[in-house]
């Protein structure tokens, strides 16, 4: 175990061991390998980490070609190493991670090599060759021999800065508030010498407060590969020796200034889980030359985001850009409103080499991330003239002011720096140090500008030293002691003279004895015995005898802090105070305060504050925001105590919210709310941009009312706007629109009016405006014209829109009005379009009168006339059954009427037009209805009375005698009232029956009545009564006119329907009533509907009970007439009555029984008698349609025993049951003896075989599925089903039977589910047997549905498995 290295008070340095809480820093060590004389004299090198080296560590050594390398210094500057060859040398960087340097003083150094020589041996534990620094004064060192070539391997670090073609530099850079540069190496190299090789390693890191400052050396881009042949040099270091958190870094470092502290490297940073906020990213590589600018854009879409996402740009992995900008970087972000996209851009100007390396780009938004990165390669055109730079003017501050304010590029420094000529005297410190007391190294390091005074310190610790016997001490103290906090410890050594006088030291300080330090002697030991132990006690102890010296060192382990009292939860508001409080086992202890895992932050800037009070410890927050929700913890070394912290919002009132604007362009816009608590100030943001007053804009806060006032409104104000009080997440919405009403510009058309010929291309274009841009629709009447259009379509524009008709039509013709609409309002335009054409074709021409030989015939004017005025008509006429017209008419007829003549009596003619205007004649009208020129009938004869009523008259007559060709198409009626002239038509319409009713008349009137016959000629001579006619009813007595199958009894079986007319005479209209058996027929059993010639009668479904006489009277005044009606329900009849054997004889049976009780209300018709074997009790039939109730049944079956059973049966049928006789009858052949001969039984026991095996079936989901086999085995198998191996138990979507020997299977409504092999088994004791078969069914379910089928959540993972195997088959 490697000892523990001391700190500068004397303090133990803690190990960087895996337990530690924070992992070490790494530094640049460079050490010079050990002189000559130590690896002559065996003393073994140090290795890293303190591991002791079993063999001394040669370095092994390849170069190509070997070079001079030379030491000088002239003056207190940064060293340089220059190759007076150009030689290129390439870092290979496997894992780049940050380099730190610790510096004690900033002194000058110069590198001195001591002679090395030239060894080869293999190195234990991958440890690196070391390069010691032994350099306190300016001092000029010049190797006297040339050096070995030695060559290292770099892994896990950070790439050194190599210059091609002109020298090696190395970058530093100061970091934290450490004031010192650490102090650069600077050897020359010459002729005959080889290259060095520097090995960096990382030592441990101390906690101590005081210890030197760090800092950090950030790494250009690694260098081109061109065609130039480079040297690859890297070097190895342990793993145990870097932090975790270091390891893995592969970002570049930018000189534009001040990074990141390494320590912070190390704090896991948590992000967001990456989403999908960039919609356009930087290209991933991007090349430019030195001096070019380069412009990278990244754009986020703003649809779904309320305010401005958060974007930061960084160059490496921790390098933020926006402290960085200035005259050679520039950010700039933008917001497009139409496109809802923010840009966001990074512009670098005049770029360097050393701008060069990776970039990122990190977006959040609330709860989401996103991030790209991107290379950028600056290629170098030609080298700078080389001139004398002063170094302390090269590290420019962005504090200063300079043009060039925040960069540092040390590398081309180095580049310009010209080689100085003075050297240094030769100083061996190794020497100095190993001759030197340990409370000397401190002093000599600070002398002579040793930077990694610990590692020398290792270093001496492992080197063997020549160990003199002692002549003061026979045993000296052990090197290391440790002791518990609070302990004792006792430390020993023996005296070889116990006379020699000895003293105790403490890091140098006599120790003088006290009741914490006593001093004991035993015989020739002397003891020290260190009481209460305490962490000050922690140092490094010597004795002295006479001028000898032993030391040791003592650790003081500090024990555990537990946690006495826990932290409790807190639950609070938005801007209370928070103390969490927390009490350990000891004062002073030192703690950690976490939340959710990581460190809070307690600086001076820091909203936390810590507070401690002997063993109590206090986190307070004084102005709690929701961010502090989480989960603290203390963090002890013996323990951690947790506690949850709730942070709500305060209840937030809203008494009138935002409401949504819409405002007309130019006038005033406000917005107004009003919340509670009214102190509460708040912010607002238009599309997520925050808005600020200015001369148009004020914003307004009085009490609760909160106000934004825009004097006149603009474009640009239309969006979504958003307040949001002071620390609430709560906000208040609303959208305005800014609109300005559409406007339909008609001036370059005066008349509004547009003639065109038909069957041209017609466009018109017609200017429009309007804010937002106003939806247009072209109408013509009430159809809308569609840009889908074919022939005739609009189209829209953003500043005209268009009607196209591409073959004009006269349809075409009209107006045409544009409609605009938005949101400001509405506009409206018409145009009219007139298109020329010849006239559409006449409609049907109409022939109201027909002659014997003429007709009249007359028409109306097309609907369109073409554009232009009709002239005239040309008219035609054929016979029907022809296909020749022929003109009447050569001259036009102006009018619209025509009188054809000199047509055939009896022959169908049509007739037809044409219309003519100045263009054309138009197309022929369609033919008119066939029309035949005939003569009128003659008039009607015989004109009777048929009937009179009090409002009534029935009149009869006969057809005319003679009709004619034209046929009859009907009758006319009229009647005329006696004292008046005028003639009333009876009938609107014609009727071609010669009996009619004439409803109406006035009781007790005289009218005339005249009857006319009409047909396609005209009307006849009318026929007229030759006296009036008195309008009065004559009483008719009544009378029933019974059916014929009603007079005898109507009979129904019982649910069958009992529908029922009965007709009557009688006038005036007669009264209708039923009686069944003397009493009202209830009309809740029966329905009776009566009219004036007849009554229905109607049972729905009859019963039994219905059965009887109904009485049915018809009454006219005095008058009355009576009828009978027998109605019978029958029904099944009941069985029979004890059925009973009387005597058995032979092969008969005499068997006798009663007539049922309830024949079913008909007489009994017959009787059927059956038989059944008592073995079976299968019933045959024996007799049917008996009539008698005694029968003789014979053929019987001797040996056999029987039993028998009667039906009854009459008109409706057999009863429903029988009656069994309760004895059976045993048929015995009398008088012999049968001797049964003896038998030997066979054995018909068999295991089970299947006689049919199951078949492979396919099933459609849903619909049922049957498996079916047969087996045979005695005695009876027991049967199984099973599914898949699985038995099938209890589930009701499975039916088995069986019967037989045949096994059935039936599967329910199966689904996907359910296919599989099926197996049917068969069992029984001496064997059994099994077949399988396939089930696949058809269609599918879905997870939803399976779960609702109650599918077990595995077979249904197995089932939607299975599905996409087969669907990828």
């Amino acid at each position: 175990m490697p000892e523990p290295t001391k700190k500068d008070d004397g303090q133990p340095e803690d190990s960087a061991g895996a337990d530690a809480e924070a992992p070490p820093t790494p530094e640049i060590t460079l050490q010079v390998s050990p002189p000559e004389e130590e690896v002559a004299d065996g003393r073994d090198p140090v290795g890293t980490e303190g591991e002791d080296v079993t063999e001394p560590q040669p370095i092994v050594t390849e170069v190509t070609e070997p070079q001079p390398m030379v030491a000088e210094v002239t003056e207190p500057q940064p060293t340089v190493t220059e190759v007076t060859e150009p030689q290129p040398i390439v870092t290979e960087v496997t894992e780049p991670q940050p380099i730190v340097t610790e510096v004690t003083e900033p002194q000058p150094m110069v590198a001195e090599v001591t002679e090395p020589e030239p060894v080869a041996a293999e190195p234990v534990a991958a440890e690196p060759a070391v390069v010691e620094v032994t350099e306190a004064v300016p001092i000029t060192a010049e190797v006297p021999q040339p050096p070995q070539p030695i060559v290292a391997e770099v892994k896990d670090l950070e790439p050194i800065v190599s210059e091609v073609g002109g020298a090696v530099g190395v970058k530093e850079e100061a970091l934290g508030a450490s004031p010192l540069l650490a102090a650069p190496l600077t050897a020359g190299m010459a002729a005959g010498a080889e290259p060095v090789v520097m090995v960096i390693t990382p030592p441990q890191s101390s906690p101590d407060k005081d210890d030197d400052a760090t800092a950090s050396t950030p790494s250009p881009p690694p260098p081109s590969e061109d065609g130039n042949t480079l040297k690859k040099l890297s070097i190895e270091l342990p793993n145990d020796s870097v932090p975790e958190s270091a390891m893995g870094r592969k970002d570049s470092v930018w000189s534009l200034g001040d990074g990141q502290l390494p320590e912070d490297l190390d704090k896991q940073i948590e992000t967001p889980p990456l989403s999908t906020l960039l919609i356009e990213k930087p290209e991933p590589t991007s090349s430019i030359s030195v001096g070019e600018d380069i412009t990278f854009i990244a754009k986020v879409e703003a649809k779904d985001l309320l305010r401005k996402p958060t974007v930061k740009w960084f160059k490496g992995k921790w390098m933020d850009l926006a402290s960085k900008t200035g005259k050679h970087l520039q950010l700039k972000e933008s917001f497009d409103r139409f496109t809802k996209v923010h840009t966001f851009e990074m512009r670098i100007i005049k770029a360097k080499v050393n701008y060069a390396g990776n970039y990122r780009c990190e977006v959040t938004y609330k709860d989401k991330f996103d991030t790209c990165s991107f290379d950028l390669e600056v290629k170098e055109i030609a080298e700078a003239p080389i001139m004398s730079v002063d170094i302390r003017s090269a590290f420019k501050r962005s504090s200063e002011g300079q043009e060039d304010a925040g960069e540092l590029d040390f590398s081309g420094l180095l580049k310009h720096r010209e080689p100085k000529q003075e050297e240094a005297p030769e100083v061996d410190v190794w020497e100095i140090l190993k001759n030197a007391r340990p409370d000397e190294y401190e002093k000599i390091a600070f002398m002579y500008g040793i930077t990694d005074l610990r590692g020398l310190l290792r270093r001496l610790k492992k080197t063997e030293k020549v160990v003199k016997k002692s002549e003061a001490f026979a045993k000296k103290l052990e090197p290391a002691y440790q002791v518990d906090k609070g302990g004792k410890i006792r430390l020993i050594v023996d005296l070889a003279d116990p006379t020699v006088e000895l003293k105790w030291y403490k890091n140098g300080q006599e120790i003088r004895p006290t009741p914490k330090y006593i001093f004991e002697h035993k015989g020739t030991q002397r003891i020290m015995v260190i009481n209460n132990c305490q962490m000050t006690d922690d140092a490094a102890y010597s004795v002295t005898a006479g001028d000898e010296k032993c030391s040791t060192e003592l650790f003081v382990k500090e024990l555990p802090v537990n946690i006495t009292k826990p932290l409790e939860h807190v639950k609070t508001t938005v801007n209370e105070r928070i103390e969490l409080e927390c009490e350990v086992s000891e004062e002073g202890a030192k703690v950690k305060w976490m939340k959710n895992g990581v460190e809070v932050p307690t600086g001076v800037r820091s909203r936390y504050r810590v507070k401690s009070e002997g063993t109590k410890h206090w986190l307070i927050i004084d102005d709690a925001s929701r961010d502090d929700s989480g989960t603290y913890s203390l963090m002890a070394t013996g323990g951690t105590a947790e506690a949850h912290v709730q942070v709500d919002l305060k209840p937030l009132k809203v008494f009138q919210d935002l409401q949504n604007m819409t405002v007309l362009l130019g006038q005033p816009l406000q917005l107004h709310c009003e919340i509670y608590p009214g102190n509460v100030p708040g912010r607002w943001y238009r599309n997520g941009q925050l808005i600020q007053s200015s001369d148009r804009i004020n914003i307004l806060h009085r009490g609760k009312n909160h106000r934004m006032d825009v004097q006149a409104a603009t474009i640009h104000d239309a969006g979504d706007y958003t307040f949001i009080p002071e620390g609430y997440s709560q906000s208040l919405s609303a959208k305005v629109h800014i609109i300005d009403p559409p406007k339909v510009h008609l001036d370059a058309l005066p008349d509004n009016t547009i003639i065109i010929v038909a069957g041209n291309k017609l466009r018109l274009d017609i200017p429009i405006s309007g804010e937002p841009a106003p939806r247009v629709v072209w109408m013509k009447g009430e159809r809308v014209i569609l840009e889908s259009g074919n022939r005739v379509r609009a189209e829209t524009f953003a500043d005209h829109t268009s009607l196209t008709i591409d073959v004009t039509e006269r349809e075409d013709t009209g107006n045409y009005k544009i409609v605009l609409q938005n949101e400001a309002g509405e506009d409206t335009g018409s145009v009219k379009v007139k298109v020329v054409d010849i006239p559409d074709a006449p409609d049907a021409p109409l022939v109201p009168v027909v002659g014997g030989d003429w007709c009249s015939m007359t028409w109306e004017p097309p609907h369109y006339d073409g554009g232009s005025p009709i002239l005239g008509y040309f008219i035609e006429r054929k016979k029907k059954q022809s296909s020749r017209w022929m003109r009447l008419n050569f001259d036009l007829c102006k009018e619209m009427t025509f009188e054809p003549k000199k047509m055939i009596e009896g022959v169908p003619y049509e007739v037809r037009i044409f219309a003519v205007n100045a263009i054309g004649v138009s197309k022929p009208s369609g033919p008119s209805k066939a029309f035949i020129p005939l003569a009128v009938t003659s008039e009607p004869t015989m004109l009777v009375v048929d009937d009179v009523t009090d409002t009534t008259v029935t009149m009869k007559w006969r057809p005319p005698d003679t009709i004619g060709a034209a046929g009859l198409d009907g009758y006319l009626v009229e009647y005329q009232v006696e004292g008046s002239d005028e003639w009333v038509a009876a009938n609107s319409e014609l009727t071609e029956k010669t009996k009619y009713t004439i409803t109406g008349l006035p009781t007790e009137g005289k009218i005339l009545v005249r009857v006319t016959a009409i047909n396609a000629a005209g009307s006849s001579q009318p026929r007229t009564t030759q006296h009036s006619i008195l309008v009065k009813e004559v009483i008719e007595p009544p009378k029933i006119r019974i059916p014929r199958h009603l007079k005898q009894t109507y009979v129904r079986k019982v649910g069958e329907p009992v529908n029922l007319v009965v007709p009557f005479l009688g006038k005036p209209r007669p009264k209708v009533s039923w009686l069944k058996d003397g009493e009202q027929v209830d009309p809740t059993q029966v329905n009776i509907r009566n009219t004036e010639c007849d009554s229905i009668f109607f049972i729905r479904k009859a019963e039994r009970k219905h059965s009887g006489k109904y009485e049915m009277a018809v009454q006219v005044e005095d008058h009355k007439d009576t009828a009978v009606l027998d109605i019978q329900i029958v029904d099944l009849p009941g069985p029979p009555q004890c059925v009973k054997i009387e005597e058995v004889w032979g092969e008969n049976v005499a068997l006798d029984w009663s007539p049922p009780k309830d024949n079913g209300n008909a007489p009994i018709t017959g009787y059927t008698i059956q038989k059944a074997d008592k073995k079976t009790m299968e019933w045959y039939t024996c007799v049917e349609h008996y009539h008698r109730t005694c029968i003789t049944i014979t053929d019987l079956v001797v040996g056999n025993e029987y039993f028998f059973r009667v039906f009854a049966e009459n008109m409706c049928g057999l009863s429903e049951s029988a009656t069994v006789t309760k004895d059976s009858a045993l048929i015995v052949k009398q008088g012999l003896q049968l001797k049964s001969p003896e038998y030997i039984d066979r054995d018909f026991t068999e295991p089970p075989k299947f006689t049919q095996p199951l078949q492979n079936i396919f099933a459609i989901a849903g619909y049922n599925a049957t498996l079916n086999c047969s087996v045979r085995a005695n005695p009876r198998p027991k049967i199984i089903w099973m599914k898949n191996k699985i038995t099938i138990i209890d589930d009701p979507r499975y039916r088995m039977f069986s019967n037989q020997g045949v096994c059935s299977l039936e599967i329910r409504k199966p689904c996907p589910y359910d296919g599989g092999v099926y197996t049917c088994k068969a069992i029984n004791d001496l064997g059994e047997a099994q077949v399988e078969c396939k089930l696949e069914v058809k269609g599918g379910f879905t997870f939803f549905e399976l779960m609702k089928r109650g599918v077990p959540l595995q077979l249904i993972d197995k089932y939607m498995k299975e599905a996409k195997e087969k669907a990828s088959d």
